[in-house]
């Protein structure tokens, strides 16, 4: 029996048993209501609001290599359930879990569920579907899986689950941010179930063309309040040009990720609401330390001291971004400024001298998305001031991932974003010896990294992850050039529309409004 088959039978035993409680119930009602009859969102429902996202979607499985884009974690939470989500200002809530505790070791945490959710489907969604959602995570070893090494999930009973890791980790719950629950049985590359998958979510899928659209319309067995809007629609319009001019003549309700030369003429129309947020997410290029060419330290940091990232930073993104103090922005838990990297044409060239820098060598940066190109640039002519060759590589976001894992370059260039607000998230992840995913290894800073993760104190925590930042900033692992605020425009009657400090707007929220 294929994968897809036994999900199949799974799915009919558990429907079969849910309509058996059904009919039982409706024996027991003389009446039943919902408010809303055909219309899910009741009264308030409006029209359709289409979305112009900054990245395109090319995946909704929210557990492969594609899990941790910007692009998959949007439709994620719109089509699925966590067990616990952060507020717009990171604050931790309960989504599938009423309640969480560590044990007194922090090794294991205790998650309580919900009763009574089911999926869109109609079928209950217990502990076996959180479990199962878990161990496909790990099977896949996607992005997120990396927040989780070595960590097991089990079933205690039908509404809870205890994720127990082999150290102490104190970031489990901000971690979960970005663990979507799928129904059990779905193998690790059935993707027919993911081009109409079943969740429980606020919306379910009524249409998907990977990098061009996602379409969703409300999910009639969402157990909170059901969305107002009757469809949501987010395209991906790569041209910029196409994307205002898309705005501003009411083909899009509402976009983000908009440049600031775009932000003075559209503040001045008065049919829209502009806001710009500080956001979790920093741009990033991290340096491939396991290449002879960037082993050294002093090599990689001389490279980073040749950037005038200031004046770049001060000509491009002049409301959205500012010099960034650390591998982390301001808003994420473990947050410590570091002391600048003064930009010096003289002396960046004069290290790589005395380091013996091949100049005749080109090195490889990549990319994705057409909007990060003018800053790419601007890197590579100041690089070249000082006879570093930089060859440029715009790749598609699917290639850019495999790539990026596979360590096929010499500069990675990134805005990440770190939805749980936990440096953890981050630099707990990705930056231990074992991530393998810059080349960089130091077992100094394996350790304060595992101490931050042992302590819920968060001012210690706060603490350790500031002296782990010291070492990435003093070796240089990457440069860290800027920090991102994420700026939004909407039509007025888009009402409910909360920014989100991770480009990752709730649409559940719009009440109103739409074209």
């Amino acid at each position: 029996m294929t994968k897809t088959r036994e999900y199949g039978r799974s799915r009919l035993i558990r429907l079969a048993a849910t309509a058996t409680a059904g009919v039982a119930l409706l024996a027991a009602c003389t009446t039943t209501t919902d408010g809303g009859g055909d219309n899910p969102g009741g009264s308030g429902t409006s029209g359709e609001v289409t979305a112009a996202g900054t990245y395109p979607i090319e995946s909704l499985d929210p557990h492969g290599a594609q899990g941790a884009s910007t692009g998959t974690q949007l439709a994620g939470q719109q089509i699925f359930s966590r067990l616990v989500k952060p507020d717009p200002d990171g604050t931790l809530k309960g989504d599938l879990a009423t309640s969480w505790k560590p044990n007194k070791e922090v090794t294991a945490w205790t998650f309580t569920l919900r009763d009574g959710v089911t999926f869109s489907d109609g079928s209950p969604l217990d502990a076996d579907d959180v479990v199962a959602s878990f161990q496909r995570m790990i099977s896949l070893n996607g992005p997120n899986a990396g927040n989780f090494p070595g960590a097991t999930m089990t079933k205690t009973s039908p509404t809870e689950v205890v994720l127990s890791s082999p150290a102490p980790d104190a970031s489990v719950p901000s971690k979960l941010g970005t663990f979507y629950v799928i129904p059990s049985g779905i193998g690790k590359d059935d993707t027919a179930f993911f081009n109409h998958p079943v969740g429980s979510g606020p919306f379910t899928v009524d249409g998907f063309t990977p990098g061009e659209s996602l379409v969703l319309v409300p999910n009639k067995k969402y157990r909170g309040q059901k969305p107002a809007l009757r469809r949501v629609t987010v395209r991906n319009i790569p041209e910029l040009s196409a994307r205002m001019t898309a705005l501003r003549t009411g083909e899009v309700d509402v976009l983000w990720g908009i440049p600031d030369d775009q932000l003075a003429s559209l503040k001045k129309d008065k049919n829209l609401t502009v806001d710009t947020v500080p956001s979790s997410a920093e741009f990033t290029m991290w340096f491939n330390s396991s290449t002879a060419t960037l082993k050294e330290a002093k090599v990689r940091r001389a490279i980073w001291q040749a950037v005038d990232f200031k004046t770049i930073i001060s000509k491009l993104y002049p409301e959205t971004g500012k010099p960034a103090d650390a591998p982390v922005t301001s808003v994420v838990l473990g947050h410590v400024p570091q002391p600048p990297v003064t930009h010096d044409v003289a002396a960046a060239k004069a290290a790589l001298t005395t380091a013996g820098f091949d100049f005749s060598k080109k090195l490889r940066l990549q990319f994705a998305n057409a909007e990060f190109r003018p800053f790419i640039q601007a890197v590579v002519s100041d690089l070249k001031k000082v006879g570093v060759l930089v060859e440029p590589l715009e790749k598609e976001q699917a290639t850019f991932t495999e790539d990026l894992i596979a360590l096929k370059w010499d500069i990675n260039f990134q805005q990440l974003a770190i939805p749980s607000y936990d440096a953890a998230s981050n630099l707990g992840r990705l930056y231990t010896c074992e991530a393998k995913r810059t080349g960089y290894c130091n077992k100094r800073l394996d350790g304060l990294l595992a101490q931050a993760g042992a302590t819920a104190d968060k001012d210690k925590r706060t603490d350790l992850y500031g002296r782990a930042s010291r070492i990435i900033w003093q070796d240089a692992v990457g440069m860290y050039p800027m920090s991102v605020s994420i700026a939004y425009a909407w039509k007025n009657d888009l009402k409910g529309f909360v920014p989100d400090a991770s480009g990752l707007p709730d649409f559940a929220t719009v009440r109103t409004g739409g074209s």
